[in-house]
């Protein structure tokens, strides 16, 4: 019987500690991240061409704490020319864990494709003893190789399980086990590739890719701790941010001393994003939410609710933004 021809398909490297080296075996700690290059992470794990044929290219080499916008952007820009090629069945980016999630975000928001885009990541240099990084490439190389991811949406393969992109979040800072998707759960496994569900037919909200990234407007984070002060939003706004994202406690709880301060801060057209300190649940409407003029973000995290208000901001005939994070 002959075999079946292997699918082809793109690797973006942007660097991270699946690309990260130090000086001993042991240290997992002082490590460069994006020491290594797209071919050093290939020629680690030679059983990839018994899954695909792969291309790969190194788009940048950084540590993900230093990823922003523009580099949001040019992986998104990037993987959207790769996915209207024909040649190319799927794509897999190889990125550090730190940011991990607001990257995974705005190419969910934005690219228009049926096709697998599946991120991965490591929380081991590729040095150590037991990196974990050269796994994780295999099992996202076999998920973006499966029949079965096409139309699921931007995905995560990390630590043996398949995340949605959106409700992602690191979990732990040095777990192997680091990513939890407290909306969806794990939505399969990747050693071997299946899912848990049927592929969703719920079509997420996307927008317009931006031009460049300036046309990404300032939204800050803001923590909400006991105690803390209204005046870091007039901070905030004063400095120029055109959105803000509250990290509040518990249930996205509005504290009293902050509520006439949210009202004029929305009163001038500044769109302010309930959610939560907790690591899981969402934050649900409340009732309040009109008379303060804010929004639940409902299953996103506070990360991934700052992206999608970036891009809301950037569309303003786009979803209103209630049905905007209901819909997440």
């Amino acid at each position: 019987m002959p075999r079946t021809a292997l699918p082809t398909l793109a690797l973006i490297a942007t660097g991270g500690t699946i690309a990260g080296a130090a000086a001993s075996a042991t240290d997992v700690a002082g490590y460069t991240a994006g020491a290594l290059g797209a071919d050093a992470l290939l020629a680690a794990v030679p059983q990839l061409g018994e899954v695909a044929n792969i291309r790969a290219e190194q788009l940048f080499n950084l540590d993900s704490k230093d990823m922003g916008p523009a580099q949001w952007l040019a992986i998104a820009q990037r993987v959207q020319a790769l996915a209207q090629d024909d040649a190319i069945d799927g794509i897999v980016i190889t990125h550090g864990t730190d940011t991990l999630e607001e990257t995974a975000a705005f190419l969910a928001l934005t690219l228009a494709t049926t096709k697998p885009v599946v991120l991965t990541a490591a929380m081991r240099p590729a040095t150590a003893l037991s990196a974990d990084g050269p796994m994780n490439l295999y099992e996202a190389v076999s998920v973006a190789a499966h029949g079965e991811s096409i139309g699921r949406g931007v995905l995560v393969s990390f630590g043996g399980d398949i995340h949605a992109a959106l409700g992602l979040s690191k979990h732990h800072t040095q777990r192997i086990a680091a990513f939890a998707n407290d909306t969806t759960g794990p939505i399969g496994r990747s050693h071997p590739v299946r899912y848990f569900a049927p592929v969703p037919t719920g079509r997420t909200t996307r927008f317009p890719m931006p031009a460049d990234a300036a046309a990404l407007p300032r939204v800050d984070i803001l923590y909400v701790a006991a105690g803390t002060s209204p005046d870091l939003l007039d901070a905030a706004t004063h400095l120029g941010a055109r959105g803000i994202v509250l990290t509040l406690p518990g249930n996205g709880s509005m504290p009293t001393a902050w509520e006439e301060t949210i009202r004029r801060t929305a009163a001038t057209g500044i769109p302010v994003i309930r959610a939560s300190r907790a690591s899981a649940g969402g934050v649900v409407p409340k009732a309040q939410d009109p008379d303060w003029g804010t929004h639940a973000a409902g299953g996103l995290p506070a990360s991934q609710a700052r992206v999608a208000l970036m891009l809301a901001l950037t569309s303003p005939n786009s979803t209103p933004l209630d049905r905007l994070f209901a819909s997440q």
